[in-house]
């Protein structure tokens, strides 16, 4: 766990196979720990993470792996469950992921004998992206290429249906808004769904695309943020159905857009994998520059600590960790 200036990052986590996707927990555990889980071509990893940043007795971070789970196939996407919780005894850890066998997988174990996953089939194409409810945890919501919003129980069971118009991109499960739903298509439509009605009840137009990934700011339910094309885009969805900022950021084209989960004005973009590098920029509304950049060797995946502002992003064999400033 050395502190990295050579790329820039704060620090780095040695890991047994190329990194698909990493996703810190956002839910609290009850732990001091944060629990971060990774995908490579053929497990899913659990690890748990402390940093100076909230621990002077901690040197730079400490990293220690919980479990690794056999996936048997490329893990493209990761979701946690509120249900995950290492106070409990015995602890919990619930998980579920997308592969590229167009299944989700759901996995739950109390870190000892006790590792159970199931299937879930309906996908009929590639899944983008998927989350838990984000207060009971007893629903799944996940998008795909085949033009589809799925929402399943625990069982595998699909309690709810929305066709999309192109690909589905992102879908996010606002805590505070937990009767809606956010999903974002290719095309560069942003709906929301009411779940009781299953019904949109509000879109957002980019006006450009290919949209890539949008996000639903934590800390303010009126904001909603995306790349496409090679720009961010902001909106305030009080205000305009169209953004109330956007400016170019990537210059082969953005992937990936994530809120901070401490501070409502800060995010973070990243660029597809060029020849050699990622770009990761952290932006702050108040700056007109990223207030940050790192470059990770072919990264991908990108997520926020839970109660920090620290990102992380995979790459080849590691993952890579930047703290920035509030």
């Amino acid at each position: 766990m050395k502190q990295d200036s050579t790329r820039n990052t704060s620090y780095t986590v040695d890991c047994e196979d190329y990194v698909h996707v990493v996703k810190f927990n956002p839910f609290d555990s009850g732990d001091s720990c944060s629990l971060i889980a990774y995908g490579g071509n053929n497990y899913v990893v659990v690890g748990s993470c402390r940093f100076q940043e909230e621990d002077a007795e901690v040197e730079g971070m400490q990293y220690k792996t919980l479990r690794t789970f056999h996936h048997g196939i490329r893990v493209d996407a990761i979701a946690w469950s509120p249900e995950t919780r290492l106070d409990a005894i015995p602890p919990q850890i619930r998980f579920c992921t997308a592969a590229s066998d167009r299944k989700l997988r759901l996995f739950t174990s109390d870190l000892q004998d006790k590792n159970e996953f199931k299937t879930f089939d309906g996908h009929t194409d590639y899944i983008n992206d998927l989350v838990f409810a984000p207060n009971e945890g007893q629903e799944i919501a996940s998008v795909s290429d085949d033009h589809t919003c799925r929402v399943w129980d625990l069982e595998g069971n699909e309690k709810a249906h929305f066709v999309l118009r192109s690909s589905g991109m992102s879908v996010c499960w606002h805590p505070e808004e937990a009767f809606k739903l956010m999903v974002a298509e290719k095309n560069g439509t942003i709906r929301f769904y009411d779940l009781i009605t299953q019904q949109a009840i509000l879109s957002l137009e980019c006006e450009q695309t290919p949209l890539m990934s949008a996000d639903w700011c934590l800390k303010n339910t009126f904001k909603v943020g995306a790349v496409a094309g090679s720009d961010w885009l902001i909106w305030d969805i009080t205000r305009s159905s169209y953004p109330q900022d956007k400016r170019p950021v990537h210059v082969d084209r953005a992937r990936l857009f994530r809120w901070s989960r401490v501070n409502e004005n800060l995010f973070a973009t990243t660029g597809y994998p060029g020849k050699t590098t990622t770009q990761l920029l952290v932006h702050h509304l108040g700056h007109p520059q990223p207030i940050l950049t790192g470059t990770a060797a072919v990264g991908s995946g990108l997520t926020w600590h839970r109660t920090l502002p620290l990102c992380a992003v995979g790459g080849d064999h590691k993952i890579f960790f930047w703290v920035t400033e509030m």
